[in-house]
């Protein structure tokens, strides 16, 4: 389906697959979530699956695994690397293409420094990161630095999820993608509230991937924790509920009646966005979602595209 930029869909949640990326990923024992392994991709192949699907421009960024595979110089080089290249494929591509800056946590001083780097110097639309590293979850106090310098930047930030450890060690035969990920996301949104780093940090716009994993369904259950456990004493169930107010939810393996009705009750309906999660998703997933959600709304689309222009304007 060919596309005009001026209707055509923003996609928030696409990923870049750079060959040096992967070269190094599996070099270091580190493999795709799924089964196939790292999707083919190139900025031309990008391109020509935008076209199919209505996207006028897509937000890239580095998936799961991240850049840092235990070597701390050597995830400082990688994300490096992948931000000029991805700096350089805006560049050349400014009205389809803009990016989420790679960074290299758990290693805080430099991940200051790539970001710093990121959108001082490349001018990139904003920073992803993975809502896990190791063992830590985003509103844990180390990456209060991170967080920090984010807010100071009214940053926009698109959190990914990661292979938890924890996760590794269930003995489920079942590929991370399919439960982990939306877990982990979860996980970092209970800590990023109830931690209180969104209320410390409210100037940061935080995009969710997958539309919040299980966090949107679970928001009831998080608010009356006040009314059971005297530990959440300060918080009320109203100011809980309003922190889901503040992420943004895309819609990639979301686009669906069900979900979209669960969040039509919670989240600040500005907040909704288009995701493909292409390559790692394929056409199909895009094309499924594009099917329900049409049958529920046939403007739907149009909103999302209106909600990704008043965070990334340069693309109307």
């Amino acid at each position: 389906m060919a596309h005009s930029d001026s209707t055509g869909r923003i996609d928030v949640h696409c990923h870049a697959v750079p060959p040096f990326f992967t070269e190094a990923a599996q070099a270091a024992g580190r493999g795709a979530s799924i089964s196939s392994g790292f999707p083919q991709w190139s900025p031309a192949l990008a391109r020509e699956t935008m076209d199919r699907q209505n996207i006028a421009a897509s937000l890239l960024s580095i998936s799961q695994p991240g850049v840092h595979f235990g070597d701390d110089a050597a995830a400082v080089a990688l994300a490096r690397r992948c931000n000029d290249y991805l700096a350089k494929l805006v560049a050349d591509d400014p009205a389809h293409f803009g990016a989420f800056a790679a960074v290299p946590l758990p290693n805080v001083p430099a991940t200051l420094n790539e970001i710093r780097h990121a959108l001082d110097t490349l001018k990139l639309d904003g920073v992803g990161l993975l809502a896990s590293y190791g063992t830590q979850f985003l509103g844990d106090a180390v990456f209060d630095p991170v967080l920090e310098l984010l807010d100071s930047y009214e940053a926009t930030v698109f959190v990914h999820p990661n292979y938890h450890p924890s996760s590794r060690s269930l003995g489920m035969d079942m590929p991370a993608f399919l439960v982990e990920f939306p877990i982990d996301t979860t996980r970092a949104v209970a800590n990023l509230i109830f931690s209180g780093a969104l209320e410390r940090y409210p100037r940061i716009k935080f995009i969710l991937a997958h539309q919040g994993g299980a966090a949107p369904y679970l928001a009831h259950r998080l608010s009356v924790a006040p009314l059971i456990d005297k530990r959440f004493a300060a918080l009320t169930p109203e100011a809980i509920l309003g922190q889901f107010r503040r992420f943004y939810y895309e819609s990639a393996q979301g686009a669906d009646p069900a979900p979209l009705a669960a969040l039509s009750q919670l989240a600040d309906p500005s907040h909704l966005l288009f995701g493909s999660d292409w390559p790692y998703c394929p056409p199909a997933v895009t094309a499924a979602g594009d099917a329900a959600v049409g049958g529920l709304n046939a403007d739907i689309q149009t909103r999302w595209r209106a909600n990704a222009l008043a965070l990334f304007p340069r693309f109307g």
